[in-house]
């Protein structure tokens, strides 16, 4: 019986996989042109045309993914805090970030209740097949990071990272978007975590200089934070976890929050903000720690 069960979960894996990649190839035939043709014709308002027809294709990927996921899948997902989000909104989305799972919740989540989501991307994963030319005609940011030894070696690297994400974000002030950052930088694991000696129980330490760059960016185009928690109570899962139906229920908590005028500035130069930049998000981290623990301690 179990060994029947395992080989249902298997096929309902590859179908649910199969179906991402299907949905996939058929946005991708249209989409590619479209984004093409607003290369080709440098016009502004061609160019914002053509954003808000490449952002419609991706709702419409996102909500076929959605759907194929909830006919397949047994997860039941229990969201709480939705209330007042808009699709004209421009809004920043913050999360704890534990599994690649978190991302297809996400898109699962807040497809067509908010503006269309927006990842900062590593530079690396334009190669991936089909996805990342995809990513590229949305306008999804590839960002380069570079080390403190790089730097010294190439004083002209300096700034260049600020830069992008200024000129990532110069693209974002014309149709309602919303901006993805997991502050902690990477998925959560034991060994991350025992080796960052992070002062919180569930999370590891937040990053905050990326927010506050984007923030500072787009210059108080960004009115409200979203602040997503993600809980899995069976514990964190693999993708091939979720995709087979082992997954029986995710808990995602979110608060909608004011940006404050005063967390706008110059993180890298100004010693006085970047104090109180960070004093902002340890606060918020140290919330999302009281509630993972509240949680954990309700079921």
């Amino acid at each position: 019986m179990r060994v029947a069960l395992n080989m249902f979960g298997h096929l309902v894996g590859l179908l649910t996989t199969l179906l991402f990649v299907v949905f996939t190839v058929i946005v991708f035939i249209p989409l590619m042109p479209l984004a093409l043709l607003k290369w080709l014709v440098p016009y502004a308002s061609w160019q914002v045309v053509c954003n808000r027809w490449l952002d419609w294709l991706a709702s419409h990927w996102m909500n076929a993914n959605a759907r194929h996921q909830s006919v397949l899948l047994p997860t039941q997902l229990q969201v709480e805090g939705m209330q007042g989000l808009s699709v004209n909104e421009w809004y920043m989305l913050i999360a704890n970030h534990q599994s690649w799972v978190d991302i297809l919740v996400l898109l699962r989540v807040f497809n067509r209740r908010i503006p269309y989501l927006k990842f900062f991307l590593k530079q690396s994963l334009i190669w991936v097949p089909l996805l990342g030319l995809a990513w590229w005609a949305l306008e999804f940011p590839f960002m380069k990071r570079y080390s403190k030894a790089e730097i010294a070696k190439n004083p002209a690297l300096k700034g260049k990272d600020i830069e992008k994400t200024r000129k990532a974000c110069e693209k974002f002030r014309h149709n309602p978007v919303t901006i993805i950052n997991f502050l902690e930088g990477t998925r959560f694991t034991p060994a991350k975590y025992a080796q960052q000696n992070s002062t919180y129980t569930n999370l590891l330490m937040p990053k905050a200089g990326g927010l506050a760059f984007t923030l500072a960016a787009m210059n108080g185009q960004l009115h409200s934070l979203l602040d997503v928690t993600l809980y899995y109570p069976e514990g964190r899962p693999s993708y091939w976890d979720y995709a087979c139906g082992k997954v029986k229920a995710i808990q995602v908590s979110v608060r909608q929050l004011p940006i404050p005028p005063e967390m706008l500035g110059d993180y890298s130069e100004d010693a006085e903000f970047r104090e109180r930049f960070q004093a902002w998000v340890n606060q918020m981290w140290q919330e999302k720690d009281a509630l993972l623990q509240q949680i954990q301690a309700s079921r």
